[in-house]
């Protein structure tokens, strides 16, 4: 299993009066971390989206468990917990300044035709992302020890 590391400084604008970040920015967060594992992988999203294909989420969740503050960088962890040649799930795990678990998560994707919104299969029309995903997505005993 591959997991994505992406470092990200909490600004100003993300926080609430109380100096916590906002929830909705976490989803921010969980999108930045899926393009750094594409990144990761060797693949460039941008470039599927000029030959017409997106990848819109699907189903996303997330559980808040510890504040990140403002001043403090948070750790985002992706990684590929599910895949079947179509849809893709992504696993979040982001931590505060002080290494503390603040969100659990996960978003489910497929990628579709940007004119026609129909599904595509990801196994025939890129095998060479099928290949990265089958070899970095989690196995069920790695999933248990995350």
């Amino acid at each position: 299993m591959h997991i994505s590391t992406k470092e990200i400084e909490v600004r100003y604008a993300e926080t609430d009066q109380m100096g916590v970040v906002y929830h909705s920015n976490y989803l921010v967060w969980m999108e930045l971390g899926r393009t750094k594992l594409i990144e990761d992988l060797g693949f460039n999203y941008a470039a599927m989206e000029k030959e017409g294909v997106i990848s819109p989420v699907i189903d996303i969740q997330a559980s808040y468990k510890t504040p990140v503050r403002y001043g403090e960088k948070a750790l985002i962890k992706t990684w590929v917990s599910e895949y079947d040649g179509l849809r893709v799930t992504y696993n979040y795990e982001v931590y505060n300044g002080a290494g503390e678990l603040s969100l659990t998560g996960n978003s489910r994707h497929v990628c579709v035709k940007k004119d026609s919104f129909r599904p595509i299969s990801i196994k025939r029309s890129y095998p060479e992302w099928h290949e990265a995903y089958m070899k970095a997505k989690a196995q069920p005993e790695e999933v248990s020890g995350s």
